[in-house]
C-alpha cells in the first residue's frame, strides 16, 4: 500500500489564516536546497477585508531576548522574504509547484492558496546550543520560521491573534560518497629515554550517522622507558559561533576510560566503541543540536558542510566532530599527556526517496507541533496560535 502523505496544519487564533505544509524538515544538499512549499487557507468572514501574507525568515540569536543588549544579547535576521498570498498576485494554477500543493488545494477548496519559497545558497542549517535545565528564554541558535498573517498591508502592525508561526528546520544529510577512513599517528620522544612512544588511531569510515556507534582502532607501541598509566578515548563536539563573537565550545559527548595501561617495552592494540547521542547529554549546557530544543525528535547537531565560495562567517554556528585519544604518561615530576585528534563527520543518513507518484493522495492531517511525540510541551505557540481546531494554545513552559 502506498504511504499516506502526512500534512501539518496550524491556525491563527482568530481563524483568519491557516497554514498547511507537507513537511517540517528541508534538506540542504550543498549544491541545492529543497524549496519550501505549502498552502494558506483563509476565512473571508474572519479576514474582514484584510490581505494575507506569508514570510520565510532565518534568524541568528545569541543570548536571551531579555538580556542587556550591550554586547550580550544579539539578534540578527539573516534572511527575510515575504509573499502576498491573498488577494493573489498571479493565477492560482501558476503558484502550484508540487503535487502536495495540488492535492491540498483540491482537498481544501477555493479558499486555499499556494505559497513557495526558495532558499538562497548562503544560509546556515538549523542549529542551537542547548541551554541548561534552569535557563529560560531564547538561546544561541539559527532558526527558520514560516509566518502567515492577515493585515491591511505588508507594513501594517501585525496582530498576534491574526498571525501564525511555524518553526521549520534546514538539515543536511551525509554525502553519498564517503571520504577515505581517517587515520592519525604521532611519535613522542622523552628525555632520559632512548626510544620513542608511537600512537596511531584510525576509524572505519569518515562519516557516521546519528545513533551509530563509532569504533576507534588504537595502536600503542611503547618503546620508551615511560609507563602509560591510562588511555582515554572521547568524541568531542566543537561548536564555533562564527557570526558574532567567534566563541568556540568544545564538549565531550561520549567517552571511554577503561583504565588501560601500557608498561615500558609493551604494546596495546584495542578497539574502543563510543556512542555520541543526545540522550546521554540532555542535561548539559552548550551542546549543539539540530533545530528546536524542547522536542524529543532532535539530535546532536550534524557536521557543517558548506558550499564552495560561501563565507563561513555567515553560517552562524559551525559544528565539527573529532575523536580525541589521550595517553596519560607517568613520570618522576608528575604525569603528562600525549594526544592526537581524528576528525570525522556525524550526520543524517540520506533517506530512501519516495516518488511523488507513489504517495497516496489520501492525506493524514496532524497538528503542526511536536508535543504529540511523547507528551512534550510545544513551545511554538507563544503568540496564541492554535493547531487544528484547538480553542487555546499551549503556553511555553
Amino acid at each position: 500500500m502506498s504511504p499516506k502523505h502526512v500534512v501539518f496544519k496550524k491556525l491563527c487564533k482568530d481563524k483568519s489564516v491557516g497554514v498547511y505544509m507537507g513537511r517540517r524538515d528541508f534538506v540542504d544538499r550543498v549544491d541545492s536546497v529543497d524549496p519550501v512549499d505549502g498552502v494558506i487557507l483563509i476565512d473571508h468572514e474572519a479576514l474582514q477585508g484584510r490581505r494575507v501574507f506569508v514570510t520565510l525568515s532565518c534568524t541568528f540569536r545569541y543570548g536571551r531576548d531579555d538580556m542587556d543588549v550591550m554586547g550580550i544579547a544579539f539578534r540578527r535576521e539573516l534572511y527575510l522574504s515575504t509573499r502576498q498570498v491573498y488577494p493573489p498576485l498571479q493565477d492560482r494554477e501558476k503558484g502550484i509547484h508540487t503535487r502536495t500543493q495540488a492535492n491540498l488545494l483540491r482537498k481544501l477548496g477555493d479558499d486555499a492558496y499556494p505559497f513557495f519559497f526558495e532558499f538562497p545558497d548562503n544560509l546556515p542549517c538549523s542549529v542551537a546550543l542547548q541551554p541548561s535545565p534552569h535557563d529560560v528564554g531564547k538561546q544561541c541558535a539559527v532558526e527558520f520560521e514560516i509566518k502567515a498573517f492577515s493585515a491591511e498591508s505588508q507594513d501594517a502592525k501585525i496582530r498576534k491573534r491574526s498571525s501564525v508561526k511555524l518553526m521549520i528546520r534546514k538539515v543536511q544529510y551525509g554525502p553519498e560518497k564517503d571520504g577515505a577512513p581517517p587515520s592519525v599517528e604521532t611519535t613522542r620522544d622523552f628525555v632520559m629515554s632512548d626510544k620513542p612512544l608511537h600512537v596511531r588511531a584510525s576509524l572505519d569510515k569518515e562519516t557516521y550517522y546519528h545513533g551509530e556507534p563509532v569504533k576507534v582502532h588504537v595502536s600503542v607501541t611503547n618503546n620508551s622507558s615511560k609507563n602509560i598509566k591510562n588511555v582515554i578515548v572521547s568524541v568531542d563536539q566543537v561548536s564555533t559561533v562564527v557570526l558574532y563573537c567567534n566563541d568556540s565550545y568544545v564538549k565531550s559527548v561520549a567517552i571511554e576510560e577503561p583504565g588501560d595501561s601500557v608498561s615500558p617495552g609493551a604494546s596495546l592494540q584495542k578497539v574502543y566503541t563510543l556512542l555520541p547521542v543526545l540522550a546521554n547529554n540532555r542535561e548539559r549546557r552548550g551542546i549543539a543540536v539540530d533545530g528546536k530544543l524542547k522536542h524529543e525528535d532532535t539530535n546532536l547537531a550534524s557536521s557543517s558542510i558548506i558550499k564552495d565560495g560561501v563565507l563561513k562567517e555567515v553560517m552562524g554556528i559551525m559544528v565539527s566532530y573529532r575523536i580525541m585519544v589521550k595517553l596519560i604518561v607517568g613520570g618522576m615530576m608528575g604525569s603528562s599527556e600525549v594526544g592526537l585528534e581524528v576528525p570525522f563527520k556525524l550526520m543524517h543518513p540520506k533517506p530512501d526517496a519516495v516518488k511523488e507518484s507513489e504517495v497516496e493522495e489520501e492525506m493524514e492531517f496532524q497538528e503542526f507541533k511536536r508535543s504529540y511525540l511523547k507528551g512534550m510541551v510545544d513551545d511554538e505557540d507563544e503568540d496564541g496560535n492554535v493547531s487544528g481546531g484547538d480553542d487555546i494554545a499551549p503556553k511555553e513552559t
